[in-house]
C-alpha cells in the first residue's frame, strides 16, 4: 500500500537564523524564539496566520532594511 506524503509544512525560514538580542526576533524570518520552538506543533492555519504578520513585524523592527520574508 502506498501512503501519500503529507505536504511539507509551510515555513518562513530564510536560512538566516540569527536571534536579535534586542528584540528577540529572528533577523531572517521575523519569528520569535517561542514561535520557532512551537512551529512543528502548530496547525497549518496557525502557521499561515503568523507568516501573514511577519513582513510588517520585520519592517517595524528594522526600518529601512526591507523585509526578507517572501
Amino acid at each position: 500500500m502506498i501512503v501519500p506524503l503529507s505536504p511539507k509544512p509551510s515555513s518562513p525560514c530564510t536560512k538566516v537564523c540569527v536571534l536579535d538580542a534586542r528584540n528577540g526576533l529572528c533577523e531572517g524570518c521575523g519569528r520569535t524564539r517561542e514561535e520557532i520552538g512551537l512551529w512543528g506543533s502548530l496547525s497549518e492555519p496557525q502557521r499561515r496566520a503568523i507568516m501573514a504578520i511577519l513582513p510588517e513585524r520585520l519592517a517595524r523592527a528594522y526600518p529601512g532594511r526591507g523585509a526578507r520574508v517572501r
